[in-house]
């Protein structure tokens, strides 16, 4: 089974406590560790492991789609820098979109996060408690609601 597809099901069942916002092509969900605070994720609603498998219409929606959210989190969370990553690999080839809200000397040398000890970036202190979870959501789907409003 797909490791995002399985996230997916848990947002539709309504337990997937990370779950911001649905989107036409996705889910806006925060990250599991927040190591850099505002760390968010964008699924994609189509199983997919490339862009280019995506039909052309759908394909640009997602692209709208995952602009929006990378500014709603830009915005939510004011880092130095947004660090955006579309990866996939094992169990998660389906695509989904990661943000990474940076700071000056938010790693203890340049370069990207990947360059932190797993131990580091999955540490368990990194997992936002209840408050602080619903705080960051708040935070983030009203940027969202913002920026769609100025869609219309």
């Amino acid at each position: 089974m797909c490791g995002v597809c399985d996230r997916i099901q848990l947002i539709k069942e309504g337990r997937n406590p990370y779950f911001v916002k649905e989107l036409e092509t996705g889910y806006v969900v925060l990250g599991d560790h927040q190591r850099f605070q505002g760390y968010t994720v964008f699924l994609c609603k189509e199983h997919a492991a490339e862009l280019h498998f995506l039909e052309k219409e759908f394909k640009n929606r997602f692209l709208q789609e995952m602009a929006l959210t990378a500014e709603a989190v830009y915005r939510a969370f004011g880092p130095d820098k947004l660090n955006y990553e579309l990866l996939g690999s094992g169990n998660f080839t389906h695509m989904h979109w990661h943000f990474y809200p940076r700071t000056f000397g938010d790693t203890p040398s340049p370069g990207p996060v990947w360059k932190l000890p797993v131990e580091e970036l999955y540490n368990d202190k990194y997992l936002p408690g209840d408050e602080t979870l619903f705080l960051m959501k708040e935070k983030l789907n009203e940027e969202l609601e913002k920026l769609l409003a100025q869609q219309d």
